[in-house]
């Protein structure tokens, strides 16, 4: 009997078998994505792109079901990271650094909706490595399109993710439009089910135990297909936010003006409220957006001006950290509290946080997606405007810089400004503050200081005295000589002397009636009292001597106006003539 030949199909199952069992061995024993936590999508060809968008979309779609109808806790941690290999399959570089994140999800949810309910050609139509090392010659493949679709995956010309397969910005932008179009479309087989409205509507890990008790009309969607219950939460989250900034910025502000100039630790430590309010909105959106889970153009608008809030919250805290900076440094020992060094080292820090401001800003707005060009623009306006609008207070700091670096006077310092006389109180970046002889205060602007005459008494070195006594002018030539020697006695190494300022005594003129003896000496230190105590010493020491030694003092002349009569007003002799008045002797 002749031998059978084996059936040419056996070997064929054998294959398949031993390829089926090897596969399998090697799905089980390959190491999964969480083995590799950091191990990225893998975007090398169209082919791989796809395949990497729609694996991690069905891994993140069986979490959320399981989730859903088990009740399991969810595991933020593997949100995020299969979250994270999503957005790896977008070009986002064109979307604000702030909006990337939210825009990707969105984007992918659209996109896993749109290819839920198309055909995707077969694996071997989609270029892959072999397609792509094909056309190196030519340059490399750019770009290949979804069929009959919009939908691009472009090859990344610059930028960290350069050589990398991604679905293009012009994709990333038109896919909630694209989704629209297509969302009438019954699903296929197999297809992750309301993987969109789970994604608008899902409450975040906190407050998915209460959403899901609140009846079924507080999950209706309406105005953006948002749930009841979303609209509640930002509402109220919202107002409580708003309340939290002004609370934070209003407290802060009040307790540091009270506080600034009785204790600088105190008054550092009130720069935790501002910082508080300026994270509040950072808090509020990201509450909004992991909590709430509001997404779109609500989400994109909140977001925005929540990073809007907090930029100019930065700025706040920068100027005030300036101050506080200062007032640390003011508070050493060797500073004048209200002095030109105090001053000096105020602008400094105000000037050096304004620039630190102004570097955060420019940052803060291209983190925001506002170009460059757009911001230094505003900032020039800006300037121009404020510029005009403050020209005397520019004239009044340029003024204080003029004062700081020449330092005409100092605090405590007797000064005579614009005709007033007192006592430097207060030097400020506005402003210098005078306490008159008369006790009031005098507040004359700094560019007025820096442009008058200032005559500083108290940097006087002394006290100079210059006096006259007459002598009638009868008096013989030797008692004039008498009084001149006997006055040099008086004065002789007197108080407050210093020898290189010797007292000097002089017969110095002749008048009609009288003769004038002239004597000067000066005083130190220049304490103005004790130099009244010895010029009142000085005088009544001349006095008793001068009566002891048969001495007599002319009485001083006094000038008498008379007015002129009627008759003399109208007398041609008056006419043309200024006899306004005569001197006669006081009686």
């Amino acid at each position: 009997m002749k031998k059978q030949s084996p059936s040419p199909l056996l070997p064929r199952l054998q294959t398949l078998a031993f390829s089926t069992a090897l596969l399998l061995l090697t799905v089980v024993c390959a190491p999964g994505q969480d083995d590799f936590p950091l191990e990225p999508a893998d975007t090398s060809s169209p082919r791989a792109t796809l395949r990497s968008f729609l694996e991690a979309c069905d891994e993140i779609y069986a979490i959320m079901q399981k989730e859903e109808h088990e009740g399991a806790e969810r595991d933020a941690a593997t949100h995020d990271r299969i979250a994270d290999r999503i957005l790896d399959c977008f070009d986002l570089s064109q979307e604000a650094e702030f909006l990337r994140r939210e825009r990707g999800e969105r984007t992918a949810v659209c996109l896993k909706e749109i290819f839920d309910r198309i055909d995707l050609p077969p694996d071997n139509e989609i270029p892959g490595p072999e397609e792509i090392a094909a056309s190196s010659e030519n340059g490399g493949l750019k770009e290949w399109r979804l069929p009959h679709t919009a939908i691009r995956i472009a090859r990344v010309e610059e930028g960290l993710q350069q050589g990398e397969y991604l679905f293009d910005p012009a994709t990333v932008a038109l896919a909630p439009r694209y989704y629209k179009a297509v969302k009438d479309v019954p699903y296929k087989p197999g297809a992750s089910r309301k993987f969109y409205q789970w994604f608008l509507s899902d409450p975040g890990p906190w407050l998915a135990p209460v959403v899901h008790k609140l009846p079924d009309w507080a999950r209706t969607t309406f105005w953006g297909n948002h749930a009841v219950w979303q609209w509640a939460g930002f509402l109220i989250s919202l107002v409580a936010a708003a309340f939290l900034i002004v609370i934070f910025f209003s407290f802060g502000r009040r307790t540091g003006h009270k506080i600034r100039t009785t204790s600088v630790f105190r008054y550092c430590l009130t720069l935790v409220f501002p910082i508080l309010a300026t994270l509040t909105p950072l808090v509020f959106s990201d509450f909004v957006r992991e909590q709430i889970r509001f997404s779109g153009l609500v989400l994109s608008m909140t977001t925005f001006t929540a990073n809007l809030i907090f930029l100019f919250g930065v700025l706040l805290v920068i100027v005030g950290a300036g101050s506080r900076i200062a007032e640390i440094m003011i508070s050493h020992p060797k500073i004048e509290a209200k002095g030109l060094d105090a001053q000096l080292i105020r602008i400094i820090c105000r000037v050096l946080s304004l620039l630190t401001a102004l570097i955060v800003f420019l940052e803060g707005g291209k983190y925001l997606g506002i170009p460059l060009t757009t911001l230094l623009a505003s900032a020039g306006v800006g300037g121009v405007a404020i510029a005009l609008a403050a020209q005397d207070s520019l004239k009044n700091f340029f003024g204080t810089m003029m004062i700081i670096l020449d330092k005409p006077y100092r605090l405590g310092e007797r000064i005579v400004a614009k005709g007033y006389d007192g006592i430097v109180e207060e030097i400020g970046l506005r402003s210098t503050k005078l306490r008159l002889l008369t006790g009031h205060q005098a507040t004359i602007p700094n560019e007025e200081m820096a442009r008058c005459d200032i005559e500083n008494i108290g940097r006087r070195p002394h006290i100079r005295r210059v006096a006259e006594l007459r002598l009638p002018i009868d008096t013989p030539p030797a008692k004039i000589q008498e009084a001149v020697e006997l006055v040099r006695e008086i004065l002789d190494n007197h108080e407050g002397m210093q020898p290189e300022f010797p007292p000097r005594v002089y017969f110095t003129e002749m008048k009609p009636g009288i003769l004038n003896l002239q004597f000067f000496y000066w005083y130190h230190p220049p304490n103005y009292w004790d130099f009244l105590e010895f010029s009142q010493l000085v005088n009544l020491r001349i006095t008793r001597t001068f009566r002891e030694h048969g001495i007599s003092l002319e009485t001083p002349l006094k000038t008498l106006n008379l007015k002129k009569s009627a008759e003399d007003t109208q007398s041609p002799d008056a006419q043309g003539n200024d006899a306004g008045g005569q001197e006669a002797p006081s009686a």
